[in-house]
């Protein structure tokens, strides 16, 4: 399964998810789905803006668990 970190960013960043859209033009919410992990899939222009955002790499952003998996 696919977990996404933004939450986690935002929360170690003390920002908002209103900061992060209006800092990068990313739709509220785009972000939203991707902080509540409701999102079924994610452009990559998103993930190029998200991680020059935080000065991050994608496998910061998003990781793989292992378990089960929605099929």
């Amino acid at each position: 399964m696919i977990k996404c970190r933004l939450s986690s960013l935002l929360g170690d960043r003390k920002l908002k998810i209103a900061d992060v859209a209006r800092d990068t033009g990313i739709n509220r919410g785009t972000l939203t789905r991707l902080y509540h992990e409701t999102a079924e899939r994610i452009e990559l222009d998103v993930l190029d803006k998200l991680c020059e955002y935080f000065g991050c790499e994608v496998q910061d952003l998003l990781r793989h668990e292992a378990g089960t998996s929605a099929r």
